[in-house]
This record gives C-alpha cells, structure tokens and sequence, in this order.
C-alpha cells in the first residue's frame, strides 16, 4: 500500500498556521498569476518574515508584499 500523497500548503494556509498572531492577521490573496500579501505589521522584520514564511507556497506565480510597517 503507498502511503498517502499530500498537497502542498496553500499561501493562505502557511500564514494562517503561524505561530506568530502578527502573522496570521494578515490577508493573502491567490490567483493563478500572483500571490499578495497585505495587512500591517510593527517591523520590517516581520514583513519579510511574512514574505519568506508563503514563498515556498508561491510556486511559479509572482509574489507581491504590500504589508505596511506601523509602529502601534
């Protein structure tokens, strides 16, 4: 029996699996020919962060990161 083949994780899904609550409050938004990001975080560490932690989900479509750095 071959054991199970699992699909790969959806943008949407690695951010909403997050550890980070920073992270799982932002928005991503799919097509077939890009991936973009939005919402609002307190560091440019954690907008590339964000960015870095969908890019292995993105596959060949264009990844846009229109996260907005705000200190609260």
């Amino acid at each position: 029996m071959n054991p199970p083949v699992l699909d790969p994780p959806t943008p949407e899904a690695t951010l909403s699996a997050s550890p980070l609550p920073e992270l799982r409050r932002l928005v991503v938004h799919a097509s077939e020919q890009e991936v973009v990001i939005t919402g609002r975080v307190s560091s440019y560490y954690m907008k590339q962060l964000a960015q870095e932690s969908v890019r292995c989900a993105v596959g060949p479509r264009k990844l846009l990161n229109r996260v907005v750095v705000a200190q609260r």
